[in-house]
């Protein structure tokens, strides 16, 4: 569905620009931005994806992941078509590398019935993920005000490449931001995200922080692209100075897909030197991902050390915390329980 964009500026010569992703796109008369969703047609800018959803499911908040807000509840989960990136070794590059023509297997779905839906589901809020939230601005934007007079709670899986003014946009409807850090340098984002603008994306998690919103991080670590030492002591230093220590950081293995299928799986062994990294580094909470029934999955303590909740992929086996805190120490666990 074609709806006029939000956050854009009108130029001379019938063009405009863009202001929803970091790129900014000018874009003349007639033609789409980088992301290929939005339409300058008579100098008025459309969303050329208001509406239309690509994949839905019911899933845990692990699943995002996210370990420290309301952990083994479901949220209804949706995506949509195109990105801001085109990362190499997509696993959802059917829709996130759109070519932005159709027909597609997308289809309309309302806000309002997409709010009914997780309501009636039993799901505790909506989560925008699959491809890249900030192309679908307008329409999580609307759903996000909706799901917050439903009571419901809100998720953007995002790569972090937002703009400032569309963050603080939606910023009062949106409960949690889970971005992912793909390295710390420019070399690596331009391998992976077509942009050497990383910085942006640590100012806009750090944006979200101060907007209250609850932040969690993850950096899946491709074999020789992003896991030498010097960049994953840079993400670790940076939540740890510019978020907090309680900020959980995801280091998660990746998986050989579409043009880095020639690469082998992350071995175990990087995963876990990179959470030594993060402790080493004043972490509390760095955690395995991809890596099924490894202790990395699990939460414990930051004071005492207990076992407070064990996982095996995104299923909960136990669940010790109570009202928020170590039942051994009486710490509180930050995040939300």
């Amino acid at each position: 569905m074609k709806k006029e964009a939000l956050l854009y500026d009108k130029l001379p010569d019938s063009q405009v620009q863009c202001h929803t992703c970091q790129r900014r796109c000018t874009i003349p008369q007639g033609k789409t931005g980088w992301c290929l969703t939005r339409l300058n047609e008579g100098g008025v800018l459309y969303s050329l994806i208001y509406g239309e959803v690509s994949s839905l499911s019911i899933n845990p908040i692990e699943k995002k992941p996210v370990f420290h807000f309301h952990p083994g509840t479901r949220w209804l989960s949706l995506g949509s078509l195109g990105c801001i990136f085109r990362c190499p070794g997509c696993q959802n590059w059917e829709i996130a590398h759109w070519s932005g023509k159709y027909p597609t297997a997308a289809y309309y779905l309302s806000p309002e019935h997409q709010v009914e839906m997780a309501s009636s589901h039993g799901c505790l809020g909506l989560s925008w993920t699959f491809n890249e939230p900030t192309v679908w601005f307008e329409y999580t934007l609307d759903s996000a005000k909706l799901a917050r007079k439903k009571g419901l709670y809100t998720n953007y899986v995002t790569n972090g490449f937002i703009t400032e003014e569309a963050l603080d946009t939606i910023a009062p409807y949106l409960d949690v931001y889970r971005v992912d850090v793909k390295g710390f340098s420019a070399d690596t984002y331009q391998k992976i995200a077509h942009t050497p603008d990383f910085e942006m994306v640590l100012k806009s998690a750090e944006r979200a922080k101060r907007c209250g919103m609850h932040v969690e991080v993850v950096t899946n670590i491709i074999p020789g692209v992003n896991d030498d030492d010097v960049e994953l002591k840079g993400i670790a230093s940076w939540i740890k100075s510019n978020l907090d220590s309680d900020t959980p950081w995801h280091v998660t293995r990746f998986h050989p897909y579409l043009k880095l299928s020639h690469l082998y799986p992350t071995p175990v062994s990087t995963l876990e030197q990179a959470r030594e990294i993060g402790m080493n580094a004043g972490l509390h909470y760095v955690y395995l991902g991809n890596v099924p029934g490894h202790d990395g999955e699990n939460t414990y303590c930051h004071h005492c050390g207990s076992l407070l909740i064990k996982r095996y992929v995104f299923d909960i086996i136990e669940n010790h915390i109570r009202e928020g805190k170590c039942p051994r120490c009486d710490t509180q666990i930050p995040g939300r329980f």
